[in-house]
């Protein structure tokens, strides 16, 4: 396992950071928040004229042919801008899946559009209450020869823009499978929910809706197990990108601001606590690493996937807390930039479950691992 970046991984780093640096500047973020759609269309059109929208999409399709560990890079540099675009959404949680488990006819059709800049995708993976993906509220029904569903989701983010949603559904008792459904069509009532990050995030309705199935039926669980399992790493990956910048922000601030006649920096508890922010950023993206290159290697992933998600739940959300602190009265200033990033990493921490969720989650996994070796 080495994590020196390759020749190509080092551009990527260097074109995306110059691309969200040079385009997404935090006046820009703030105008596009209040527009209509929240969605800043010119920067993701730059994306696509880089082809960085098309980091993990196979060649044959327009992409670059890359993996989630790239993905990652990406995103991380998505989470220092905290631009309002739907990457998350469109490349992990969207364009994997169909990747993984699409037609060919599905693939061809879909992703050299999300490669291009003119398709945007979304998953409906959130469940109402006591969130569990794996207990779907849709419910599917064979109708003439073609899927109909009927349900409700909530908390989807980027509906209302999207052109598909990937979505679970049952099929049968105890049987779940994938589904592939077009934005607009009959039955779909989409119902924008506010958010802790000023995101648009929606509950989206279906009444008989129809859908394509995505990848065999009755696969459902093993494949949102996978899905998951990337989405999970993707979250982690935005999470990593707002603590860098924060931390960065929070280290020029306290060496700027001057207090009885010297900078806030030279103050041992305010070095400590920035210091406790730098050690926890590095090891949120460790882990963050970790997970994503075993995904991508084909190695079992699934305790490293709980680790990264939990870091950038609890110890993302302590770091940009103490960076707000440390940023005196101008960390609670709305017109102050640094703000977004609690917002950001603490709206990321609750996304298909938070860190007391991952940490039960990780508990099971092991216990079940432990039983295992000792043959009970």
């Amino acid at each position: 396992m080495n994590f020196d970046f390759s020749e190509e991984q080092n551009a990527l780093q260097e074109l995306s950071s110059q691309i969200f640096e040079g385009s997404s500047s935090f006046d820009r973020v703030e105008l596009i928040e209040k527009s209509e759609k929240k969605f800043d269309e010119s920067l993701w059109n730059q994306l696509a004229e880089a082809n960085l929208l098309g980091v993990a999409i196979p060649e044959e399709f327009g992409g670059l042919g890359f993996g989630l560990f790239e993905l990652s890079i990406l995103l991380e540099q998505h989470g220092r801008s905290v631009a309002p675009i739907p990457l998350l959404p469109t490349l992990a949680m969207g364009a994997l899946p169909i990747i993984e488990f699409g037609s060919d006819e599905q693939k061809s059709q879909i992703l050299p559009k999300v490669t291009s800049g003119q398709c945007i995708l979304t998953g409906a993976f959130q469940e109402w209450g006591i969130n569990n993906p794996f207990n779907t509220s849709l419910n599917a029904e064979l109708i003439d020869s073609r899927w109909h569903l009927t349900g409700s989701k909530p908390a989807v983010p980027s509906a209302e823009n999207a052109d598909y949603f990937v979505v679970s559904a049952q099929t049968a008792e105890d049987q779940i499978s994938l589904f592939l459904v077009t934005n607009p069509s009959k039955g779909i009532t989409i119902t924008s929910s506010p958010t802790t990050n000023r995101e648009r995030h929606s509950q989206i309705d279906l009444e008989q809706t129809e859908a394509e199935l995505l990848g065999d039926l009755g696969q459902g669980m093993h494949a949102m197990v996978w899905i998951l399992e990337r989405v999970h790493t993707a979250i982690a990956a935005v999470a990593v990108g707002c603590c860098a910048k924060a931390t960065e922000m929070m280290a020029e601030y306290t060496s700027e601001r001057e207090q009885f006649g010297r900078p806030l920096s030279h103050n041992q508890a305010v070095t400590q606590r920035a210091a406790d922010c730098y050690i926890g950023t590095d090891a949120m993206r460790l882990v963050l690493w970790q997970a994503a290159w075993r995904l991508d290697a084909g190695y079992p992933a699934a305790e490293e996937v709980r680790s990264a998600k939990w870091w950038s739940a609890e110890i993302g959300q302590r770091v940009v807390h103490d960076v707000q602190h440390l940023h005196g009265g101008m960390g609670a200033d709305i017109d102050y930039p640094v703000h977004r990033f609690f917002l950001w990493v603490k709206q990321l921490e609750n996304m298909l479950g938070g860190g007391s969720f991952q940490l039960a989650e990780l508990g099971k996994q092991i216990a079940v691992k432990a039983k295992a070796a000792a043959g009970v």
